[in-house]
């Protein structure tokens, strides 16, 4: 009998315990609502938008859509963004900045792989174009009224 009720009582233990360590534990963010965050307040003009499930969506005049998104299949973090067929400077600028801020690679680097990803498309090389930029991988596709690129970085890496 009093082991039986010596078990118990340390079951009981154990399960207050354990309720009290995870009350005690700070909330914390997800990764991807650090980085809107973040994003929103490095780059002007820019806006988070709202949340859906593990995407982030932004806004910015410069762009027609933007999405910053986690955890995905074979990646850990994705950035979506598309823009007028006939790109602008402020879209490659906008683009690498992001990238930039959101995998931790400079601006340059991130601005020339955005830049060279988004200009092969085009007669010779066709409407979708997959590259590899500084561990980086670009995917650039274009339609008849639009043009967008996905940043991705694997999870390996």
């Amino acid at each position: 009998m009093t082991l039986n009720s010596n078990i118990r009582g340390a079951i009981l233990v154990a399960a207050a315990i354990t309720g009290l360590v995870t009350l005690a534990s700070p909330a914390r963010a997800d990764r991807c609502d650090d980085s809107a965050k973040e994003l929103a307040s490095q780059i002007d003009r820019l806006k988070v938008n709202f949340r859906a499930a593990n995407v982030v969506y932004l806004t910015h005049p410069a762009a027609k859509e933007l999405s910053v998104g986690c955890r995905g299949d074979k990646y850990s973090i994705e950035l979506f963004a598309k823009g007028d067929r006939k790109t602008k400077p402020e879209f490659y600028a906008l683009v690498g900045s992001m990238a930039a801020i959101v995998f931790t690679v400079t601006k340059d680097d991130t601005t020339t792989g955005a830049t060279r990803c988004l200009k092969r498309m085009g007669l010779l090389r066709g409407d979708k174009v997959t590259m590899r930029y500084r561990r980086l991988n670009m995917e650039c596709t274009r339609t008849k009224t639009d043009a967008s690129i996905a940043i991705t970085r694997g999870k390996d890496e």
